[in-house]
């Protein structure tokens, strides 16, 4: 979606662009000269001019919104952008339906629509939150947290982390009930909870990243051995740990493939109770 809407705004604007110029270059001065033959055009005052001399409805529009869209596509394009979390993969530090401010400047600068770097001066760290386009379907946009960087070896053992060769420790807090997550398509009752929503909640540092992830005890460890990342990609995991599609199954994420560092949630939305939730409101990633 992230992707259509980048592609219709870069249309807009090129569009608008083009429109206002040849309106100027070839008909607004014969417009303008037009009605400046009727009697009273001196007698009008600035704004009535103006009227007179209006240029057509879609020249018009042109004329006034370009600036806008070159502003919302600057900002858009190579500064931040909002997104918003489709499914609970990132429970529990990033909720269902959060809308999470995306930093576009980062990691470096990038061409709109096109993605080419033009400007690279920062490095994705090992617990960085980032939204990136899925390499399967680049069309289609994730956000994980980076658990491996270029040159790292990484081990998954028993729902255990390793970075080249050390446990990445996790401390146990509580045993809780999932929130609604659209992965599982959880079921709630007054008097019933599916057994796949209990998990236990864990802090673990990630590169001075505090992250909370979820393990459920009933889901079978995907382990896999002494990984090394390849330069100019990364490995990354959702904080649910086993409710989430990631490096584990799909592979590593291409520099390329990066948009951005996501940095805070703007505003979140319950779906259940179809309200905000307020203590979330601006509230800092890791």
């Amino acid at each position: 979606m992230g992707a259509y809407f980048e592609l219709i705004l870069v249309i807009l604007t090129v569009a608008s662009i083009v429109i206002a110029i040849v309106d100027k270059v070839f008909f607004a001065k014969a417009r303008l000269a037009k009605a400046a033959e009727a009697p009273d055009f001196a007698s009008l005052s600035k704004k009535q001019k103006y009227k007179r001399a209006r240029a057509p409805l879609v020249a018009d529009y042109a004329i006034s919104l370009w600036p806008v869209f070159v502003i919302v596509l600057i900002i858009r394009g190579f500064i931040a952008e909002p997104f918003r979390v489709p499914t609970g993969s990132m429970l529990p530090t990033i909720q269902l339906n959060d809308f999470i401010l995306v930093n576009k400047f980062a990691y470096g600068v990038r061409l709109p629509l096109f993605h080419n770097e033009i400007f690279a001066w920062g490095e994705p760290k090992r617990g960085d939150i980032v939204v990136f386009h899925y390499p399967p379907y680049t069309g289609v946009d994730y956000i994980k947290t980076v658990i491996g960087v270029p040159g790292d070896t990484i081990s998954y053992v028993n729902k255990q982390l390793y970075v080249n060769g050390k446990l990445v420790t996790k401390n146990f807090v509580h045993t809780s009930i999932e929130p609604d997550n659209q992965n599982l398509q959880a079921i709630y009752s007054t008097n019933h909870v599916m057994p796949a929503t209990l998990v236990n909640l864990y802090r673990q540092d990630l590169g001075g990243h505090m992250h909370t992830i979820y393990n459920s005890p009933i889901a079978p460890a995907v382990d896999f051995h002494n990984l090394v990342i390849p330069k100019g990609e990364y490995f990354v995991m959702g904080d649910n740990r086993d409710n989430s599609e990631d490096s584990r199954y799909w592979g590593f994420v291409p520099r390329k493939d990066l948009m951005g560092k996501a940095e805070r949630v703007l505003i979140s939305w319950n779906a259940r109770t179809d309200s905000v939730r307020w203590n979330r409101t601006f509230k800092a990633l890791p």
